[in-house]
């Protein structure tokens, strides 16, 4: 009977925690929403400078971060290109407009790989897979997508979180949406954590509570999960030194298996490990905004986008008026400003984003009564489990040979997958001219890929394959149609096993 009662009373209180609301004033949600959009680009301008300068390092205390005013306004004039993480959730931002809030998939697929800005990684074979055919969530996942595990939709989910207050399963499903376009597994992973923090930033300024209850939304048998988790720890363990636990993350999780520039080199793309840093330093920082960014930045990698996660957080957290005056210097200068690619600028997603938080709010079960409004808060529920790159690990890089004519490339390997690097753009090229070629593996044609020689639709790598039959295999790729005018530049194969080589190289042994 004990036993019973103890069970009704621990479901009515779940019942009763699930029925929570929060209250919020327009002009207070709307401040909210405000800082983390401003919060956001003040972090990644802030960053700049030292993205992926410093790679399996940290920044030394005796180096100064620049900060000044017009520093803002100069970078969106200037140095465009450095705003993915803006332009990118302004694209999606920019659909929901359009086409609503049960805007389809695909309408977020196409704005963004017809965009005409620049991108990198899972972002760019994201776009290549869409313009060929290969939808979503199949453009993301880690077969079709080299870089499924990268940061991508990780810098891009802040959208999902700033238009969900206090409802962080309700971002975790818009993530499901957009952020397989581009990412699987961990790379997805990232997103759904830090739309989460952002939800939850809304309504709590304790930072411990940010970090541990976004964290609740992910599987917990992930190693996105088991990377926060260990930070979370060593930050109880050191809380007082982040380089303690910036070591940790290093010696732990720092290797590369999935991202073929990442793979037996010190840059780090992933989206755990950067993800690990964000973490670092809004543990380490509190809600302390100038020694939050600055913590976040010196650990290094992608030391932009980090910052600016941070940074959007902190500004939800605070609210536009309480952002600290020395951040801001500039800010009222840039915020008419587009974001270059975009017809959006910070002053339109104040206002737009606004208005789809109230729409979101609404159709979750919240109230808007004139200017007050009641949001119906949620429990924080772990997504589904998946996993990239299952069973495959990387086991050599080598060098590959084009023929005597110079119309294939061809090597040979042992293993079960290999990753052809390599690039048919040039920087910034608009070309039009589009190389046929033809994948051949144990002499077998297994694929035809065109590879553009445009920078913005190029594919990312030249050619890849991973669930081969572990053994001897011979690759060659035909170029079917070389041009002297144009580029078509290869580099090395990454080549993949069933399992590690432990501590020596096989052609070592």
């Amino acid at each position: 009977m004990k036993k019973l009662i103890s069970t009704v009373i621990a479901l009515f209180v779940i019942i009763n925690m699930q029925a929570q609301t929060v209250s919020f004033t327009k002009a207070t949600l709307k401040n909210k929403i405000m800082g983390g959009w401003a919060g956001q680009t003040i972090g990644v301008t802030f960053g700049g400078p030292y993205e992926f300068r410093f790679q399996g390092t940290f920044i030394g205390d005796y180096q100064p971060l620049l900060w000044y005013d017009g520093y803002l306004k100069n970078t969106m004039l200037y140095n465009p290109g450095l705003y993915d993480d803006l332009y990118m959730d302004l694209t999606f931002v920019d659909v929901f407009e359009k086409y609503g809030l049960d805007a389809p998939v695909d309408s977020f697929a196409n704005a963004f790989a017809n965009a005409g800005y620049m991108l990198w990684h899972a972002n760019q074979a994201g776009r290549y897979n869409i313009l060929h055919g290969i939808k979503a969530p199949a453009s993301g996942a880690w077969k079709n997508n080299p870089h499924a595990d990268c940061i991508d939709y990780q810098i891009e989910s802040d959208f999902a979180g700033l238009m969900s207050p206090g409802m962080p399963n309700t971002a975790s499903a818009i993530s499901d949406k957009i952020g397989h376009i581009m990412n699987y597994g961990d790379g997805w992973y990232g997103g759904i954590y830090v739309g989460a923090m952002y939800s939850l930033a809304f309504t709590s300024g304790d930072i411990n509570y940010i970090v541990n209850e976004g964290l609740k939304t992910v599987p917990a048998q992930s190693e996105f999960y088991q990377c926060i988790h260990d930070v979370i720890e060593w930050h109880k363990k050191y809380p007082d030194n982040w380089k303690k636990t910036w070591f940790e993350v290093q010696q732990k999780w720092a290797n590369d298996i999935g991202c073929p520039e990442g793979v037996y080199a010190p840059f780090n793309i992933d989206a755990k490990v950067n993800a690990a840093y964000v973490t670092i330093g809004l543990l380490y920082g509190g809600a302390d905004f100038t020694k939050s960014l600055e913590i976040t930045t010196r650990c290094g990698q992608d030391a932009d986008c980090n910052p600016s996660t941070v940074g959007g957080i902190l500004g939800t957290v605070l609210g536009y008026d309480k952002i600290p005056a020395y951040w801001k210097m500039g800010l009222k200068e840039a915020e008419n400003i587009d974001f270059k690619y975009t017809t959006m600028s910070l002053d339109d997603v104040y206002t737009t984003g606004f208005k789809h938080t109230l729409q979101n709010i609404e159709r979750n079960g919240g109230k808007i009564n004139g200017d007050n409004i009641t949001v119906k808060m949620q429990q924080p529920v772990a997504v589904r489990f998946e996993k990239s790159f299952e069973g495959v690990y990387p086991v050599a890089k080598i060098p590959v040979k084009w023929s005597d004519n110079k119309d294939a490339v061809q090597f040979e390997f042992e293993g079960t997958g290999f990753v052809l690097k390599g690039e048919t753009a040039k920087w910034s090229s608009a070309s039009t001219f589009v190389y046929n070629t033809e994948l051949y593996i144990d002499g077998k044609l297994v694929e035809s890929p065109q590879l553009p020689a445009s920078y913005t639709t190029r594919r990312y790598e030249l050619c890849w394959k991973y669930d081969l039959p572990k053994g001897k295999h011979t690759v060659q790729l035909k170029i079917l149609n070389s041009s002297p005018d144009e580029a078509f530049n290869v580099g090395e194969a990454i080549i993949y096993s069933d399992a590690l080589i432990n501590g020596i190289n096989a052609n070592n042994k």
